[in-house]
């Protein structure tokens, strides 16, 4: 085969060459030039560095043009180019997932439709031009999030006690997200959705032509969108339902992902609540945790899956491990451009003979003002490992406590120590 594949997640974090027999098929790399560079030297393929300056499908194309070429398959497993990915094979006539295909997992008012039609619970929507409109009324009254249809890694999320807080918010250009409160025109690419409490869930597994192959289940400590915040976030697995693979399954179902990688997730309350699904492998550090659990390398697996159908063997239908797995992160881009000296009350944690990765900025380093969960660019991130899930879940929730208590305890100090104002010259206005 003649494979394209869209360049864009570092190799590393893919491992191309497990899924995909570079020396049968003539394999071709089109990314920006740094993401190029993280290909294996002695990997034998094509590489074609692109300026990076407009979509990668219009880059892409531009090059085609230029050079005339057919391909059998086109390949993104970056969240960001599946769409471009899509284009291409229209353009092209490859076959693959269509652009409305990927569409419909890829935009979050979209999929909601999509599984609430299925008769899947899911939280209350509306497209946020639809509340802004003057007839707009949300049919709930309580807290509401205000969100991007196509976002990634809770960034431009926020958090209103009400919808009309949140009308507010976004009419006076006040909610906080400089994209809605700097232009007004990207009011459509928002949604707002009624808050649902409960801990937050993700299932992650492959399908082939459109049966759930492997699953696991996972719940996370802390969440997403506090660590967009600044608060660590965690994830362990524990064992699945056989409803909740039936639930997951029918999800996967009505937003049409029937090849590759999936990351679904639900919020826990009195059953399971729909909140969204990515035909793509999760981040942090759940592809190696799946990985330990099942045996199942899932990248690999997919590109399989995406190149002949099936996978390269046959998987297990969830975890086979007598470990149970989590994985814990630490936010730096609330430090960006500060230089990395550790996190206060955790050193007991480092040497536990739990602990299967630990991987920590070197001291001095600069922190990235980048929201990232991956190791290696987080400040701190690791991966742990009991016979039991219960004691996977305790320990990453004391690191969690013990590094919390151990700021507080700074922040007092630092309060206490700071110079007290002289009240006495202070005015106060009546």
């Amino acid at each position: 085969m003649n494979i394209l594949i869209l360049h864009r997640v570092p190799y590393q974090r893919i491992d191309y060459a497990k899924g995909i027999d570079h020396h049968l098929h003539h394999v071709t790399y089109f990314g920006v030039q740094s993401i190029l560079d993280s290909l294996p030297d002695a990997l034998p393929c094509r590489r074609v560095a692109r300026p990076g300056d407009a979509t990668a499908y219009e880059e892409a194309r531009d090059w085609i043009e230029k050079n005339p070429q057919s391909f059998d398959r086109i390949i993104s497993l970056s969240e960001y180019e599946l769409l471009d990915a899509a284009k291409l094979r229209a353009w092209l006539g490859v076959p693959g997932a269509s652009v409305a295909d990927v569409t419909l997992v890829r935009d979050k008012v979209l999929m909601k439709h999509a599984v609430s039609e299925a008769g899947l619970r899911v939280p209350q929507f509306l497209p946020l031009p639809s509340l802004l409109d003057g007839a707009g009324r949300a049919p709930w009254t309580g807290t509401t999030v205000l969100k991007p249809h196509n976002g990634a890694s809770s960034e431009d999320v926020r958090v209103f006690s009400s919808p009309n807080q949140a009308r507010a918010a976004v009419k006076f250009r006040t909610s906080g997200i400089a994209r809605l409160d700097n232009a007004p025109s990207a009011i459509s690419d928002y949604e707002v959705e009624e808050f649902v409490t409960g801990d937050i869930l993700h299932f992650d597994g492959l399908v082939a032509n459109g049966q759930l192959l492997t699953i696991t289940a996972s719940r996370y400590v802390g969440t997403c969108l506090d660590f967009a915040q600044g608060e660590p976030l965690g994830s362990y697995h524990f064992p699945i339902m056989p409803f909740q693979r039936e639930w997951a399954a029918r999800v996967l179902a009505a937003v049409g992902i029937r090849q590759g990688s999936f990351h679904l997730e639900a919020i826990e309350q009195e059953g399971l609540v729909f909140l969204e699904v990515g035909n793509r492998v999760g981040g942090a550090d759940v592809v190696e945790t799946f990985e330990r659990a099942t045996g199942v390398h899932m990248p690999s697996q997919e590109l399989a899956i995406l190149l002949d159908g099936r996978p390269l063997r046959p998987l297990p239908l969830t975890q086979t491990s007598p470990i149970w797995h989590g994985w814990f992160v630490f936010p730096g881009h609330v430090h960006a451009g500060e230089p990395y000296h550790g996190i206060a009350g955790i050193d007991q944690f480092r040497d536990d003979p739990s602990v299967i990765r630990w991987a920590e900025l070197p001291p001095g380093t600069p922190q990235s003002d980048k929201t990232t969960y991956s190791a290696y660019e987080a400040p701190l991130a690791g991966i742990i490992g009991h016979a039991d899930w219960r004691s996977t879940r305790d320990w990453i929730k004391q690191v969690f406590e013990q590094a919390s208590a151990a700021a507080d305890q700074e922040r007092a100090r630092t309060a206490q120590d700071a110079p007290q104002p002289d009240f006495r010259f202070s005015r106060v206005s009546s």
